[in-house]
């Protein structure tokens, strides 16, 4: 076996202060971020949060490869 002698690209992590990006297209996402910037704007952060964890979790299909 030979040994590798080369080092490995990092892995990149979400910021997770950052809102999450609503998906391209997606109505529901679009609407959860414009509540979640509601939220925010009026000083709510544990509903902007609830918001952001609704946005990451709304289900898409994968992209297909071609």
């Amino acid at each position: 076996m030979k040994p590798q002698t080369t080092q490995e690209l990092p892995v990149m992590l979400p910021d997770p202060t950052r809102p999450p990006r609503p998906a391209p297209g997606c109505d529901v996402c679009a609407a959860l971020d414009r509540q979640r910037a509601d939220a925010e704007g009026r000083g709510n952060i544990r509903q902007a949060t609830t918001y952001e964890m609704e946005i990451r979790s709304h289900p898409h299909p994968k992209p297909v490869k071609q």
